[in-house]
């Protein structure tokens, strides 16, 4: 057939079959004409590369939440585990701290309750209410009222009762017996028509 054109190959190979060496960009281009993307195509391409770009970062950021999420959720899981066994042990403190005042903690029993303290401390128990504290209704719990010439504010005059925080989470309140300033006395009447 004359005239009729031979079949044209390309080589894109970017490995040269005969050396075994990696072709260099310009022969590949020498060899083979680069083809030309369809009209619009580019455009096309470009929405699709930055829609799923834009996908892939939203799943990212979800990832990164949930991860947060998960994190934050298992602190506050192994906290509310720690304060509930705390919580089972104040009244084994409280009797702790009756007998210390009675003088009746020695020997042997000294050194355990010296160890459950040491314990419920590690596991960052802390008691709080001394006895001449302003008296603060977050944490107090007034058991008993009065009024005092020797206070100047609300304060806490006996703790009856010792209250018990871990970290900023008071897990109970102290009792206490709550003095409040005497008013000045009231005027006499001869003292209002002068």
């Amino acid at each position: 057939m004359p005239g009729a054109e031979e079949p044209v190959i390309r080589d894109n190979r970017k490995i040269d079959p005969e050396t075994g060496q990696a072709r260099q960009q310009g022969e590949q281009a020498a060899e083979a004409p680069q083809a030309q993307p369809a009209p619009g195509a580019d455009g096309e391409l470009g929405g699709q590369l930055a829609e799923r770009t834009a996908d892939l970062q939203r799943l990212q950021a979800e990832y990164t939440n949930y991860r947060r999420r998960v994190e934050r959720d298992r602190v506050a899981v192994r906290e509310q585990a720690v304060a509930g066994a705390l919580m089972e042990l104040l009244p084994v403190l409280d009797d702790i701290g009756r007998a210390r005042d009675h003088g009746e903690l020695t020997g042997g029993f000294a050194k355990v309750a010296e160890s459950l303290e040491a314990a419920v401390t590690k596991l960052g128990l802390t008691p709080f209410g001394q006895k001449g504290d302003p008296f603060d209704p977050t944490v107090h719990e007034a058991l008993m009222h009065s009024y005092s010439t020797e206070v100047s504010e609300p304060t806490a005059i006996e703790v009856l009762q010792s209250g018990y925080r871990m970290g900023e989470r008071v897990l109970r309140p102290a009792r206490v017996a709550v003095a409040e300033p005497e008013d000045a006395p009231p005027a006499s009447a001869d003292d209002e028509e002068n």
